[in-house]
């Protein structure tokens, strides 16, 4: 399965995003669509989405967004939050589901910092895409897309997109 994996869009799905994301099979969002309901939908209506709610997002997102997602997908145990931390500096709910579900993909958002990093400690990819919109303080927009089959990654690619305020 070909994967784009997206976060903190704050209520942009540009064109730019669009491309790269096109030859994807599913897109993963880490949360903080923004834009209220209708980013989540433009997203849901270009590709298969499987999304989380940010803490900026829309109450309402949460009949399709949970506060977290586990699930398989190609024989890996993928698992997504919104505010996750980092390898070694995780949030107190983001440890106890990493203690609780033990996946072999840790995605998460919500620091605009894009990071990809083998935690030993829980024995995970973590993903974190960075910020695919234009609010906060990062300087590049980011997404990354890669491949799960028979339980492996293949193919990680990163897509940079210059921050125009």
């Amino acid at each position: 399965m070909f994967i784009g994996l997206i976060s903190d869009t704050h209520g942009r799905f540009d064109r730019e995003f669009r491309e790269f994301l096109e030859p994807v099979d599913e897109i993963w969002h880490a949360g903080d669509f923004g834009g209220g309901l209708d980013t989540e939908a433009e997203i849901a209506a270009f590709k298969p989405l499987k999304g989380v709610i940010g803490n900026c997002d829309d109450r309402r997102l949460l009949d399709h967004c949970p506060l977290f997602r586990f699930w398989d997908c190609e024989g890996m145990k993928v698992l997504m939050t919104h505010i996750g931390g980092s390898p070694g500096h995780y949030y107190p709910e983001a440890a106890e589901l990493l203690r609780t579900y033990h996946p072999d993909i840790f995605v998460c958002g919500h620091s605009h910092i894009l990071k990809v990093q083998f935690d030993k400690s829980c024995n995970c990819l973590y993903l974190n895409p960075g910020a695919a919109g234009i609010q906060g303080w990062h300087a590049v927009r980011t997404a990354l897309r890669f491949q799960i089959v028979s339980g492996e990654i293949s193919a990680l690619e990163v897509f940079n997109l210059p921050r125009r305020a």
